[in-house]
């Protein structure tokens, strides 16, 4: 598409690829990819959703989910911030290979981590690393909107030289006077001073930075030590942690869950499940998941988290019974219409899936 094109008045949906257009190098292995609809179609999304991208790795395909950066405030492109850690395969294979007018599917938008859900006058984002992006994608949001905000916006980061988008929402904060940055590091960089915060985040730092804390809608973003912290800290200090929200895709704390025993799965007990669209029916246990149970069939169900958390794997049940214990990839809405999360589906007898 004609970079100076009139957009589409349609919305791009995930049957249409995403093309690659630009990279920007945000921090050190830190990168932003930017796509459009090869169709001009508008990218309509909640800020703070998530985006799952198939990417074609040696070896074989691989699933991705990936935080949009981008808000839908400004529809005509998605962004998605990475930062490829010691040992990632898919973040890897796109600083190396994902280049302008490549194309790759892609499934979404998802997830319920957003301002759109949880409505407040005042905020305080807080996040650490890559768990910025949620952040930054609400935060234009509100900015774009053109109305008065009140976001203290927290980000903790290795060195000043590491935090993502800092001239960015710099930027905006200097233009209106609703956004107070806080920036948190734990160590200086060489020869360049520093004035900020320096250390772990804690509740003296919280105080410090919002005094009224009590009285915002909190979201968090970050690595689930640093989230663990960050709730030690607010339920510490007396905080409605009804008003507390978090993005993860490591798995949460396991919760007590109160299960009749005669509906658990058994590991002795068998069970099948028929690949309706493939034609495929392959035995099981009761304690196998229904993705791999495809896998042991030879069938290939896209998955991303392998958690609950993603969506990625969702598929609809034609038949059966299955035990899901999920951690928030699918809402009851979908479940009435009969999908469930192949990762964490476990069949209790014979299943059929649209697959």
């Amino acid at each position: 598409m004609n970079a100076l094109a009139r957009p589409s008045l349609r919305f791009w949906s995930d049957a249409e690829p995403l093309e690659c257009v630009a990279t920007l190098p945000e921090a050190p292995n830190v990168m932003t990819f930017c796509f459009q609809a090869p169709s001009g179609a508008l990218f309509g999304h909640d800020p703070g959703q998530f985006i799952t991208l198939e990417l074609p790795v040696p070896g074989g395909t691989v699933w991705r989910t990936y935080t949009i950066s981008s808000s839908p405030s400004r529809p005509t492109s998605l962004t998605i911030t990475v930062k490829a850690q010691p040992g990632s395969v898919g973040t890897r294979w796109m600083f190396d290979h994902l280049r302008p007018g490549m194309r790759l599917k892609a499934s979404g938008p998802a997830g319920r981590f957003s301002v759109i859900h949880h409505p407040a006058p005042k905020y305080l984002f807080i996040s650490a690393g890559s768990g910025i992006t949620p952040m930054m994608s609400m935060t234009t949001a509100i900015y774009d909107s053109g109305r008065p905000a009140d976001i203290v916006f927290v980000n903790c980061a290795r060195r000043p030289s590491e935090i993502i988008f800092r001239e960015r929402l710099e930027q905006m904060a200097s233009r209106t006077e609703g956004i107070a940055l806080k920036w948190v590091v734990e160590e200086k960089d060489p020869y360049r001073p520093w004035t900020g915060f320096q250390g772990v985040f804690n509740q003296l730092m919280l105080g410090l930075m919002a005094q009224d804390y009590l009285e915002r809608e909190v979201f968090c973003c970050g690595p689930e030590p640093f989230m663990q912290a960050v709730r030690d800290a607010l339920s510490g200090l007396g905080f409605d942690m009804d008003r507390y929200h978090q993005e993860s895709f490591h798995a949460p704390p396991p919760e007590a869950e109160l299960v009749p025993e005669d509906v658990l799965p058994h590991d002795g007990q068998a069970a099948e499940v028929t690949f309706a669209a493939s034609g495929v029916t392959q035995p099981c246990a009761q304690t196998d998941t229904i993705l791999t149970v495809a896998r042991a069939a030879g069938l290939n169900i896209p998955s991303g988290c392998s958690m609950g958390i993603c969506g990625t794997c969702r598929i609809r049940k034609l038949s059966g019974e299955v035990h899901m214990v999920h951690n928030g990839g699918i809402t009851e809405d979908d479940v009435e219409d009969g999908y469930i999360l192949a990762c964490c589906s476990k069949p209790m007898g014979a299943v059929a899936v649209e697959v």
